[in-house]
C-alpha cells in the first residue's frame, strides 16, 4: 500500500478526532489536510504504523490550534455553539454518534485542549493508554490522570439522550413545523418545562445574546422568530451532529441551522447557528432535496 492509499484508508477517522476536538468542520478539514502533507514529506521507512503517526500528527496539531482558538471564544458574541455537522447517512455506531451531539461538544470545550485529546482517544476512540501516552508524549500515568479527570467533569454534565432515533426525528419534526406555524399550545405541550435554547449569531446576524430559559419564553422565541421570517423561506429537516435538526433556506443558501435534544419524550433544549461563517459547509437546498 502507497503512501496515499494509506492516508486514504485513515481519513476518515482523522476526520473524527478532528471534529470532535476543534468543533469545526472548516477546522477539522484544514488539520487533515494538513497531516496529510506532513504525511506526503515523512520518511515512511521508520514508520511502523500509518494510523499511530497519522493519529498523532492530526491530535498535535488540533491541540494547537485548539490553544490558539481560546481566546477567540472567550471573545465570542453570545454562546458560542459548534459549526453543524450533517451526519445523515453517515454509518456511526451509536457510541460515535452520540460523541458529536452539540450538547456533548459543549461539554468538551470546557476542557484543556491536552485533556480532551486524551479523554477523546480513550474514550471515544479506544486507544489503549500506551498508544495515547505515545500520541501525548506523555507518561502514561499522566495520562490516565488527564483521561480519569475529564472523565469525571464530562460525566457531571454530560446530556443524556434516551428517544430513539425514529421517536427524536418525529417529536423534533413535529416541533419544528408547531414553530413555523406559531402553534403556541403546540410548542408548550412538547417542550420541558426548563427547556433552554441557544442562539449562536456570532455578532454577524441577529441572535438572542443570552441563553432563553423556560417553556414558555422559549415557545414565545421560536414562534417569534418564525413570524418573522422572510416569505421566501423554505426548510429541510435533516440530521444534524447525530441529532435531528433543521436547515432554513433564502433561496439556495442556508441561513440557519437548529438540532433539538429529546429527554423523556420533551424537547429539553434548542440550539440555533445563525452564524453565516459556520453555515458554509451545509448542503445548499438544491443539494438538500
Amino acid at each position: 500500500m502507497d503512501r496515499t492509499e494509506a492516508f486514504t484508508q485513515h481519513r476518515p477517522l482523522l476526520f473524527s478526532i478532528a471534529y470532535r476536538m476543534l468543533s469545526s468542520v472548516m477546522d477539522a478539514e484544514d488539520m487533515v489536510q494538513e497531516t496529510f502533507l506532513r504525511w506526503q514529506q515523512v520518511d515512511d521507512t521508520g514508520v511502523r504504523s500509518p494510523k499511530s503517526y497519522l493519529s498523532t500528527v492530526v491530535t498535535r496539531l488540533c491541540i494547537d490550534q485548539l490553544r490558539s482558538a481560546r481566546l477567540r471564544r472567550e471573545e465570542y458574541i453570545g454562546p458560542w455553539l459548534p459549526e453543524p455537522l450533517v451526519t445523515a447517512g453517515l454509518e456511526e455506531d451509536v457510541a460515535l454518534a452520540d460523541s458529536i451531539s452539540m450538547a456533548f461538544l459543549v461539554v468538551l470545550e470546557s476542557l484543556s485542549p491536552t485533556e480532551r485529546a486524551a479523554f477523546l482517544l480513550r474514550e471515544v476512540f479506544d486507544y489503549e493508554y500506551d498508544e495515547v501516552a505515545r500520541i501525548l508524549d506523555k507518561s502514561e500515568a499522566n495520562c490516565r490522570q488527564l483521561v480519569h479527570r475529564a472523565r469525571e467533569h464530562v460525566s457531571e454534565r454530560r446530556p443524556r439522550f434516551d428517544a430513539s432515533r425514529e421517536e427524536a426525528e418525529a417529536i423534533a419534526r413535529r416541533f419544528f413545523e408547531a414553530a413555523r406555524t406559531g402553534d403556541m399550545d403546540a410548542l408548550l405541550d412538547m417542550l420541558a418545562p426548563d427547556a433552554t435554547l441557544w442562539s449562536d449569531g456570532g455578532g454577524k446576524v441577529s441572535a438572542a445574546i443570552n441563553p432563553v430559559y423556560g417553556a414558555r419564553k422559549v415557545a414565545r422565541f421560536v414562534a417569534g422568530v418564525n413570524r418573522k421570517a422572510p416569505p421566501n423561506t423554505r426548510s429541510r429537516m435533516i440530521a444534524v451532529n447525530g441529532q435531528p435538526g433543521v436547515v432554513s433556506y433564502l433561496g439556495d443558501e442556508p441561513y440557519v441551522v437548529a438540532v433539538a435534544d429529546i429527554v423523556d419524550g420533551k424537547v429539553c433544549g434548542i440550539r440555533a447557528i445563525s452564524n453565516p461563517d459556520k453555515l458554509q459547509r451545509l448542503p445548499r437546498l438544491s443539494q438538500a432535496q
